[in-house]
């Protein structure tokens, strides 16, 4: 008898296509799920580095708890660095002892010998009360009374409560200290004076005087001669 054989189509088995559509699958579901990947490190924003202020500057302005009112140390947070009282060259025809004001750059010079001064941040007349000239310095007081003049009450009526003076006090406009300028016999009623007003140093905030902080003011203070000359540049 002859044998007789059943031809096969080449090409894959059944049973493989079904295992290969299977594997496919597989993938075509695997690629839409969320892969698993290593974490990524947490990148940190980067911090402003803070500012390191030399022991001598803390020293300059720390609190003063012996003075008659005590007063607190500076926020230095508040205080540009260049407005920290420093002595710095300082070139000028005046005499040693003169006490000179740069409203422009907001800097209160007492000239020394050698070309050097003591330089201090200082804050100075506002738009409209800006002066400018030569004077001196008459007196000082320590811890004074303050008596707003006459033309601050027709501005500001609620500093009237104070017409006949306020007591001396840490928050007394005057501050710790306060040296009177004349001109010749001529009260100006512009001072140098002491605040707590830490971010109003370098700015023109006052009616005319100026002012310097409570620790910087105590240190001028302490140099400065009454007779002294003062110099306002323009």
């Amino acid at each position: 008898m002859k044998a007789t054989f059943t031809s096969r189509p080449s090409g894959p088995s059944r049973r493989n296509v079904l295992v290969s559509i299977g594997s496919l699958l597989t993938l075509t579901v695997a690629g839409c799920t969320t892969t698993s990947l290593p974490p990524r490190p947490r990148v940190e924003p980067e911090r402003p580095a803070i500012p390191v202020i030399p022991a001598e500057v803390l020293l300059m302005y720390r609190a003063l708890p012996d003075e008659e009112f005590p007063i607190p140390a500076v926020d230095l947070a508040k205080l540009a660095p260049r407005h920290y009282r420093q002595v710095v060259d300082y070139a000028t025809p005046e005499e040693v002892g003169t006490v000179i004001v740069d409203p422009a750059n907001r800097y209160l010079y007492h000239v020394q010998a050698d070309g050097k001064a003591m330089r201090y941040g200082v804050g100075v007349g506002k738009a409209g009360f800006e002066w400018s000239g030569r004077a001196h310095v008459a007196y000082g007081r320590k811890w004074p009374v303050w008596t707003p003049p006459r033309d601050m009450i027709e501005r500001q009526p609620s500093v009237g409560r104070w017409r006949h003076g306020q007591p001396p006090g840490i928050d007394n406009p005057l501050g710790a200290r306060a040296l009177y300028i004349h001109q010749g016999n001529q009260d100006t009623l512009y001072r140098l004076h002491g605040t707590g007003e830490v971010r109003t140093i370098g700015k023109s905030v006052s009616s005319g005087c100026v002012r310097l902080l409570h620790q910087d003011i105590i240190d001028l203070y302490d140099r400065v001669r009454p007779g002294s000359a003062l110099v306002v540049l323009p």
